[in-house]
Order: C-alpha cells, then sequence, then structure tokens
C-alpha cells in the first residue's frame, strides 16, 4: 500500500510542477502583453501562487512518506545519544585511540564486557546445554587447503572502487546503495517510474556483476564522497586476512572468516563422539576476521567480531525435530520472498503454519527459527522491531535448501544479525572431495536391503600411464564424484569416447578417456545406507546483536526537578552489567559496615554488584547507576532493613538486612518477579531516598 501511495504522490507532483510551469508561463505573457488588464495579471499570480502551496504540500506528504513518519535527523540524534552513552560509559571505544584508532577494530570496556559476557552465559544455556550440543574451540589461524576446500579463497571477495587521485578504497556497492537511498529520501522531483526503477536495482543489487555495478556508477555519476574525484572500475578484494604458518613463509594461511569449517573438518570425530548417531549439533563461540573495504556503523561492521555458531547435522532424509511442537505455535513478524517480491511488509503469522504451507523448507529449519526468536526476545530485543526474512533466490547459494535472516531493526535500518540456514550437504561434501577423507554417516539396517547401486571403478593402470604422479588425486577425484555427475560422464564417454574432468586437489581440469573409468548400475545387498548428512546452521552476530539491544534498551526521562534529561538503559537483569549496587544514604560508619555486610552476601550469592560511598546525593548515585543499566539500587538507611528500588519504575520496598541479598538472587535469576517483591514487602515512599 505504502509504494503505491508513494507512486501516487510522485506523479501527482510531476503534475502539480508541469501545471506549475505552464502557469508561470502564462504570468510572464500577461506581463509582457500591453493588452492584458491589471485584474488578469493579479488573478494568474494567485493561481500560480495556489499551486506553489499545493506542491509544497504534496512535497510535505512525500516527504513524510519515505521518511516513515520520523525524519533522518531525529534517527541521527537518537544513535548519537546512544553512541555518546556507550563510550562516555566505556561500554565500547574506538581501538588503539591515543593512535587516533583504526576503523573497524573496537574495544569493550567493562560494562560492555560484562554484558557481552552475559549474552553469551545465556547463548550457552539456551542452546548448548538445552539441546545438548557438543561445543568445540579451534584455531583463528587456519590454512589455505581449508578455506580453498570451502569455497573462500576464490569467492570471499566484496567489489572495490579506488579514488583514481588519492587511492581511497570504497565499497562499491555501498556507494551505489547510498546514492540510491539518498535520492529516493532527497530527490522529491524524480518520476514515479523513476523511484520504482531506483527501488528495483536496489533489490537486485547483490545480482550485478563488476561490469554491471561500475556501469550504473558510471550512469549516475557517483564519484569519490570526499573528494569528488572519479573513481576506478570495480574489482573483487578478497575479505580475508592472509598470513603465513612457520617461519620460512611456505605455508599459506587465513585469519578464519567464520567459525564453521573448524566444526566441518572435525566431523568425523564428533560423529564418533556421538556414538556414531544422527541427529546431533556442533557449537562453537570465537572471534572471526573480515578485512573489511570500509567499515562503517561502529559494532555493525567491524574487522574482528565475536560469532556464535551452531552446526546442526541431520539425516537429509528426514529433517524433522522431536521438539518442533514446542516452538510451533509461536506467532512472531516474518517476511516470505513471495510477499517481498510483490511489495507487502512482515506479517505476524503462526509458525507452524509456514512449515504446514511448505514455506519454511522443514521442521528443523523451524525449531531453530522459534528457538533463535525466543533468545532474542529474553535478551531484550523488542519484538515489534525483530523479523524473520527468507532469502531472495538470488541471494541462496545454488546448494542451499532454505535461508532466513532474523533481523533487527536499528537507527541504521533492518540489521541482519542471525543467518539461519540449510546448507544441505554442500560443506562436508567439498571437504571430503578436497581431502580424500569421506565425511560420512551410515544407517545400519535391521535386514539386509537390495539397492541398485552406482559404481565408479577408476582403471588405476591407464590412469597411471596418463597422470603419472598425479594419478592418486584423480582417482580420488572420480571416486567421490556425485550420482548425476558420473551419470553424466558416462553418457559423454559413450558418445564422445572422453570428457574433461575438473580435479580440486590439483587445481585444473583433466581430459579423461573412456579406456580410464566404468562406470555401471550395480545391485546388491547392502547392510547399511551411507550418506552425506545436511547441515542446518545458525549463526549469531554477537556485536550486532549487542548494538542493536543497546538502541532497543535506550531511552531518556526527566530528572525529579525537571531541568534535564537523564539516561537510561533498560537491560533485563540477564544481561544487565551490574545487577545491583549498594548506597550507604550518608557517609555513616555504621551504615556502611551494613553495605560491606550486604556486599558480602551478594557476592556469596554470586550476584555482580558495586558500592558507591561516594558523598554525592543519593539522586545522583541512582542516575549514574541507571545509566548504566542496573536493574537494582540497594540503599542502606538504616542498620536493620534497608530500601530495594527498581529502576525503570523507580519503585522501592523495605527489606531485612539479612534478606537483601537473597531478594535480589531471586528476582535477577527470574526466580520471582519485582512484581511479587512489590507485593511482598512494605513500600517505601521515594521522598526519603529518590531524586
Amino acid at each position: 500500500m505504502a509504494t503505491i501511495d508513494e507512486s501516487s504522490l510522485r506523479k501527482a507532483l510531476s503534475d502539480k510542477q508541469s501545471a506549475l510551469e505552464a502557469q508561470g508561463n502564462a504570468v510572464r505573457e500577461l506581463k509582457s502583453s500591453s493588452a492584458a488588464t491589471k485584474s488578469e495579471i493579479e488573478a494568474a499570480i494567485e493561481a500560480l501562487n495556489a499551486l506553489k502551496l499545493d506542491k509544497s504540500s504534496i512535497e510535505r506528504q512525500l516527504q513524510a512518506l519515505i521518511s516513515n513518519g520520523e525524519g533522518a535527523v531525529n534517527k541521527e540524534a537518537f544513535r548519537q545519544a546512544v553512541v555518546n552513552t556507550l563510550e562516555r560509559r566505556l561500554f565500547y571505544i574506538p581501538s588503539f585511540k591515543i593512535y587516533r584508532g583504526v576503523a573497524g577494530l573496537y574495544d569493550y570496556g567493562p560494562p560492555g564486557c560484562s554484558v557481552k559476557s552475559n549474552i553469551l552465559a545465556f547463548w550457552r544455556q539456551h542452546f548448548v546445554l538445552e539441546e545438548n550440543m557438543l561445543e568445540v574451540d579451534c584455531p583463528c589461524v587456519t590454512p589455505e587447503v581449508v578455506l580453498k576446500a570451502s569455497g573462500h579463497v576464490e569467492k570471499f571477495t566484496d567489489l572495490m572502487v579506488k579514488d583514481e587521485k588519492t587511492g581511497t578504497c570504497y565499497r562499491a556497492d555501498h556507494l551505489l546503495k547510498d546514492f540510491c537511498n539518498e535520492k529516493l529520501q532527497k530527490d522529491l522531483t524524480i518520476s514515479s517510474d523513476k523511484a520504482a526503477e531506483i527501488k528495483h536495482l536496489l533489490a537486485t543489487l547483490d545480482d550485478l556483476s563488476a561490469e554491471e555495478l561500475g556501469a550504473k556508477i558510471k550512469e549516475f555519476g557517483i564519484v569519490a564522497p570526499d573528494t569528488k574525484n572519479p573513481l576506478s572500475d570495480p574489482y573483487p578484494f578478497n575479505l580475508m586476512f592472509q598470513t603465513s604458518i612457520g617461519p620460512s613463509g611456505s605455508s599459506t594461511g587465513y585469519m578464519r572468516p567464520e567459525t564453521a569449517q573448524g566444526i566441518f573438518v572435525n566431523f568425523r570425530d564428533l560423529y564418533y563422539y556421538n556414538g556414531s548417531k544422527l541427529p546431533f549439533a556442533a557449537a562453537q563461540i570465537g572471534q572471526a576476521f573480515r578485512n573489511e573495504i570500509s567499515p562503517r556503523q561502529g559494532l555493525l561492521r567491524v574487522r574482528e567480531f565475536t560469532l556464535a555458531e551452531i552446526e546442526h547435522f541431520v539425516d537429509p532424509e528426514d529433517k524433522s525435530h522431536p521438539k518442533y511442537s514446542e516452538v510451533a505455535d509461536l506467532e512472531f513478524l516474518m517476511f516470505p520472498r513471495q510477499e517481498q517480491v510483490s511489495g507487502q511488509s512482515a506479517k505476524r503469522v503462526r509458525l507452524g503454519d509456514t512449515v504446514s504451507k511448505g514455506i519454511v523448507n522443514n521442521e528443523t529449519l523451524a525449531y531453530f527459527i522459534g528457538r533463535v526468536y525466543l533468545f532474542l526476545t529474553r535478551l531484550g530485543i523488542d519484538k515489534e522491531r525483530l523479523r524473520f526474512r527468507q532469502h531472495l533466490a538470488n541471494e541462496m547459494a545454488h546448494y542451499a535448501a532454505d535461508c532466513w535472516d532474523a533481523e533487527i531493526e536499528s537507527s541504521y535500518g533492518w540489521i541482519e544479525c542471525v543467518g539461519i540456514a540449510d546448507r544441505s550437504a554442500y560443506d562436508l561434501r567439498a571437504h571430503s572431495e578436497k581431502s580424500g577423507v569421506q565425511l560420512v554417516a551410515q544407517e545400519k539396517y535391521s535386514e539386509p536391503k537390495e539397492v541398485e547401486k552406482l559404481v565408479i571403478a577408476p582403471v588405476k593402470k591407464e590412469l597411471g600411464v596418463a597422470f603419472k604422479g598425479s594419478q592418486k588425486n584423480v582417482v580420488e577425484a572420480l571416486e567421490a564424484m556425485e550420482e548425476k555427475e558420473a551419470l553424466e560422464m558416462k553418457v559423454t564417454l559413450e558418445s564422445k569416447g572422453e570428457v574433461e574432468f575438473e580435479v580440486c586437489t590439483l587445481g585444473k581440469t583433466v581430459t579423461i578417456k573412456k579406456n580410464m573409468v566404468n562406470i555401471q548400475k550395480e545391485k546388491k545387498k547392502e547392510h547399511q545406507r551411507v550418506f552425506t548428512p545436511s547441515v542446518i546452521e545458525p549463526s549469531f552476530g554477537i556485536g550486532r546483536i549487542i548494538y542493536c539491544l543497546f538502541e532497543h534498551a535506550f531511552y531518556t526521562r526527566p530528572s525529579k526537578a525537571g531541568d534535564e534529561q537523564l539516561n537510561v538503559f533498560r537491560f533485563p537483569p540477564l544481561v544487565a552489567p551490574i545487577k545491583c549496587t549498594v548506597f550507604p544514604l550518608v557517609q555513616n560508619q555504621k551504615y556502611e559496615e551494613v553495605a560491606k555486610f550486604i556486599s558480602k552476601s551478594l557476592t556469596a550469592a554470586g550476584i555482580s554488584h558495586r558500592i558507591d560511598i561516594t558523598g554525592t546525593s543519593i539522586g545522583k548515585r541512582y542516575a549514574r547507576t541507571d545509566e548504566l543499566g542496573v536493574p537494582f539500587a540497594i540503599t542502606v538507611d538504616s542498620t536493620t532493613s534497608v530500601t530495594l528500588r527498581e529502576r525503570d519504575s523507580k519503585d522501592q520496598v523495605r527489606v531485612d538486612v539479612e534478606k537483601a541479598a537473597s531478594v535480589v538472587k531471586e528476582v535477577t535469576e527470574g526466580q520471582t518477579t519485582w512484581a511479587d517483591v512489590w507485593s511482598t514487602f512494605p513500600h517505601q515512599s521515594s521522598t526519603a531516598t529518590d531524586d
């Protein structure tokens, strides 16, 4: 509906502009004509002014529509307030700040480290413990051969352009995307057809080749943002950090761009560890590295970041999940590809309905979508600003069965924070072929089954004569062929006598002749089925989740005097960097002794806390801790009982000194709620202790 409204407004604006120009010409003609009367000229000017007012009205409506009711200025101001608070309170800061920093690298300060640690602890509890996953920890430095097999060496690239005079590098698609967005938001004069063309370009940006991207950059006259100099043609830039393993420099390695490959190469050992049973999942939390061309948007696009990834291995013939019913009734915003293509928006739907209608490919994929939803909302992500968007056909890898992204809305727009993909058996097959080690699973039959089996029998004598030292590589590649490829080879050999065949381990194509391999189907009895498992992969960008959580948790409220706005982070106790603060109301020896006793009790209960015995007013101390997102504060104002304050409501109750730590522990760990505490303990007026 929004697209139709925008289109009609742009058309109305174009028509009004044409009418305005025609009326302006009419006024000029009347003024130059000696026959025109004064009243005729005044009437024409009045009509011209009316058209100008109409045009201004349409422009305001169009601007409001394309800004979604909230101007970019407001978003920028909000973002700046959040980032200023985060950096001032040391949640995170640019790395190497005293040396002017390095783009795309950030340090987490004490509260930021605590938030990150709490999120990862909950991730382990919610996924690893709940699903009995096998956690591994693999090296960051990865040999080149591993990343050649996975396709990263060849394909892990972005298209880059250079300022032809200064050499400054820019990511080509970002320049085009920024230009198109600015055109849509600020140029109200473009026609509805042109606006539709630009929107289509944005939707298909990932499809553009280097040549097509370069042609669009030239067509729109896009230049270097900083210098306005001309740009080079786009060319691919590999995003991996290359290094050498060992002192000789002969062994090439890379800093891993993802953690998943470490799990895939260990599949055989993990499968054995799991009792040779499927399904099972392996998980890993660790650092990943991408040499981003032009890092921006703070924690959202960085060069070193934390990933938490799960690889759930499953029989490709049975992707049901025993716990699927636990999430089937969840309802949340989903954005299937059909709705995206037809210009609709995300809608709240029942997860189970998307599986029964075939929108989500299988139960296991849907189960993880549901679990990701529960994880993010428990952290404090706003349900109304969280959606699951299905990849369009042009975004999906050719081998993927289905892919969904958990996207969180922030001041930067919708940000992909979790990818949930059914990657089929691509990764294990790629590593099987490259390494020569079969990464497969077995299903034992209760009784032997007669099956028709494709047999690939390389003739080693003929291959040895033809390929000499490379014979082993060719034999392994032939034996690793999929059935479809092998049957196509058989047909070609029978019709032409030879076929071109790519051997990945040699990095080249060789000619296979009819006498070098026998390919035929045979009937045989089998006691087990051997197959390559499929992989369902949820991949979490922890830094992106953290930043979106910061924005969703941030708000301001007036001070009690009403003379300033105070910043607050409404973190749930689960992720809050500090769970509780302890304040002696005044500097008094007896009160400080009580505060130390409570602090000791909180430490014994495993509750992170801080004592503040500064002489500042209690209101200022509350404001300081609210800005850190601390959910509870204990104020010591007697030796027998204390005040317990909740951050967001600012409500306060009186609790005995001996019970204070246990009450805070119960409410922070979710054993009870603040509503229960409020109904159980005597209420305390805030006038005595608050601002």
